[in-house]
């Protein structure tokens, strides 16, 4: 297949595109949708205005040695929501090296995206390293979900590595980077990171609004806390015993946020 290599020499290339754009119509059109390999992009059903992507993993992975990567590009007054059809599962590979997952993000003034996709699950003896990069424009909106399970049921976690940066209008207001597992610095695991939890995430969220009435710095409930970033933006940080736990505290999170 295009752009793919065998998995047991040097790992899985796989590249997926998404374009939005407002289609003049009052809706958002999707000039572009591809993908190959592992990641497969389905359109669903729109709800007003807004375009609706799955992203469906038609194989196992990221397995060692592959490098996924997903662009999506919101236009002028377009909006769309992403989101994944199941978690994502990091797993050992026959492969040499680490696997990469690499996510590119840019929306254009009066845009707005929402970046939901479901949890990322990293397995015993797996290596990943994610790297999410997004760009936004001063009138742009944002919401970016981002939920990381360490291991397995009964096990223990693979290594992990994260970084999210988020521009605004040309000015970063977020570069963070989260090592955990196996090879990770030391006090990953301990009480000013994780505090022995294996789940842990984030809600990035930028609306103009914030650019007058920055969000207020607050504890939301126990394992959740909300900052205000530099612009118009937010960030929300939440560990939790489980999986459903985190997502009931992201989104209780988003719902406390005010909106217009």
């Amino acid at each position: 297949m295009d752009g793919l290599s065998v998995r047991a020499g040097a790992g899985v290339r796989s590249v997926a595109r998404i374009v939005a754009r407002d289609d003049g119509r009052g809706g958002t059109s999707l000039p572009v949708l591809e993908s190959d390999g592992p990641l497969a992009l389905r359109r669903t059903r729109a709800v007003g205005p807004e375009a609706r992507v799955m992203l469906v993993g038609a194989m196992s992975g990221p397995l060692g040695g592959d490098h996924f990567t997903v662009e999506g590009r919101v236009e002028q007054g377009a909006r769309l929501s992403v989101g994944s059809a199941a978690a994502t599962i990091a797993l050992p590979g026959q492969a040499k090296g680490d696997a990469r997952y690499d996510v590119r993000l840019s929306v254009a003034d009066h845009g707005e995206l929402h970046w939901l996709p479901e949890q990322l699950i990293s397995a015993h003896g797996s290596d990943l390293s994610v790297t999410t990069r997004v760009e936004v424009a001063a009138t742009a909106r944002l919401v970016l979900r981002e939920e990381q399970v360490l291991g397995r049921v009964g096990e223990e976690p693979g290594r992990l590595t994260s970084r999210l940066t988020l521009r605004v209008a040309g000015q970063v207001v977020l570069d963070q980077e989260l090592a955990c597992g196996p090879g990770a610095p030391g006090g990953w695991d301990g009480p000013a990171v994780l505090a022995g939890h294996r789940v842990v995430g984030q809600l990035v969220v930028v609306r103009p609004e914030f650019a007058a009435e920055p969000v207020a710095a607050q504890v939301l409930g126990e394992g959740a806390s909300v900052v205000p970033l530099v612009g118009p933006a937010a960030l929300v940080t939440a560990v939790a015993p489980d999986a459903l736990r985190l997502r009931r505290l992201l989104d209780e999170a988003l719902a406390s946020l005010p909106r217009t």
